[in-house]
């Protein structure tokens, strides 16, 4: 459950290439989230936890904006976490498997028959997203869909309804209709609901203060609303918790989100055979997890996204350290603020963002405008103005404004991309993430 952007990479990655020394540097990291308040860049809260102690952590924005008066968020603000959700589904269905009450090899239609390939389908097969169910949320219309109440039978008749989209074990593309249909099967082995299972599984084992299955947002429980900034923040609609319950339903805080994979790593909900199975990546996917790099470390967690929330969840096994962040609004991306708390941690140099900009006349465009194509992805890029204003437009996607930060150099902040131009050779690197991918001039 995750917005897509222009050439927004699926998941965060973190490249740098340092000799490790652990010294936290937490006023640098005080200096990096002061500029995000000051230029309102972004409204997060983040936890950074060793040995399940919380070594920092911090919270910027609001829960809450409207005519009434902003209700400042703090570290115990909690935020729907998306796609983090299916960590915890996949620890419950291991659970099962522990308690012999069903295996990876347990064919999907012994539950949900109904489904497409169900009898080909495998409880393994939808925790690696290997099933080939189409993903319900890639379906027209979805966004009105997703804000009105579900039950079980309604969303199992939505899935069932789409064709496979590929023979099941034949490759791997990420659905939100595996964990939907696994936070189902909890609950059909158990008779229990699933906020019900989630209580007892996960959270009393772990006493985690913070964590539950949302409902609609109620501030009085602490909780956030979602925003997106269109000049000023805009409140986003809210997807009711019934459409992605065990793909996307939870709510939680940073500091909870490392108590719980801190407890995952170290044994406290299944065996540590099972942790390494979640943890075995094919294609990209593990079951329930994925993986990140950064330089020699490895980072095994998710990421989510849902109506206007952004999170991240990853531990380093190597140091027993965790990293959460919760957002409700931001045009920076979330990556970059990964990449600062590791930074941090590890000691190694990060920049922090001025977000400063460069005015430019309408004439000192026309050098960059024109169709640019590239070797390194099948993407062409279209470079226009607009007046005093730069847009780019990727093929099939809408477009977006660039800002000048300087000579050559134009920013879109709300996805990380970089275009740097080479007027002279007709040509631009775009760097978004590790990536820098050159762009040349049509003739």
């Amino acid at each position: 459950m995750k917005n897509k952007f222009l050439l927004t990479l699926t998941f965060s990655f973190l490249f740098t290439f340092v000799t490790f020394a652990q010294n936290l540097n937490k006023s640098k990291l005080d200096s990096l989230f002061s500029i995000l308040t000051e230029k309102d860049k972004s409204m997060v809260s983040v936890a950074i936890s060793k040995n399940g102690s919380v070594l920092y952590q911090k919270a910027i924005g609001f829960a809450s904006i409207n005519d009434q008066g902003n209700v400042p968020a703090t570290v115990d603000t909690r935020y729907r976490i998306g796609s983090i959700t299916k960590m915890f589904t996949a620890v419950m269905i291991f659970q099962l498997v522990e308690e012999g009450k069903l295996t990876l090899a347990t064919p999907l239609a012994k539950y949900f028959p109904s489904v497409p390939n169900a009898d080909k389908i495998t409880i393994g097969n939808l925790l690696n997203h290997r099933s080939g169910i189409h993903n319900f949320t890639s379906n027209p219309g979805i966004m009105q869909y997703m804000i009105q109440p579900k039950t079980q039978e309604e969303m199992v008749e939505f899935i069932s309804k789409s064709p496979s989209d590929f023979e099941p074990d034949t490759k791997t593309n990420y659905s939100n209709s595996n964990f939907v249909l696994l936070g189902y099967i909890v609950e059909k082995i158990t008779g229990k609901k699933y906020a019900d299972n989630l209580n007892q599984r996960i959270v009393s084992k772990l006493q985690l203060k913070n964590t539950y299955y949302g409902t609609k947002t109620d501030l009085k429980k602490n909780e956030s609303y979602s925003y997106k900034q269109n000049e000023k923040w805009v409140q986003q609609p809210e997807t009711d918790m019934s459409v992605p319950a065990g793909a996307g339903a939870i709510v939680s805080t940073p500091a909870d989100l490392n108590l719980f994979i801190t407890g995952l790593f170290v044994g406290k909900l299944i065996s540590t055979t099972n942790v390494n199975q979640m943890k075995t990546i094919q294609d990209g996917l593990g079951m329930g997890m994925i993986q990140i790099p950064f330089s020699t470390k490895k980072g095994y967690g998710h990421n989510g996204g849902i109506d206007g929330f952004v999170s991240d969840l990853y531990y380093f096994q190597e140091d027993d350290l965790a990293v959460a962040i919760c957002s409700n609004g931001t045009t920076y991306q979330t990556n970059d603020i990964l990449l600062a708390l590791l930074s941090s941690y590890y000691n190694v140099p990060f920049a922090i963002p001025t977000f400063k900009t460069i005015s430019l006349k309408s004439e000192d465009l026309d050098k960059y405008v024109g169709i640019y194509s590239s070797t390194m992805m099948p993407l062409k890029i279209t470079v226009s103005k607009n007046g005093s204003e730069l847009n780019a437009q990727a093929t099939g996607q809408g477009a977006f404004p660039l800002s000048a930060t300087e000579t050559d150099t134009f920013v879109f902040n709300a996805t990380g991309i970089v275009m740097v131009f080479n007027p002279s050779k007709n040509e631009f690197i775009l760097k978004q993430g590790p990536g820098n991918y050159l762009f040349t001039k049509e003739k």
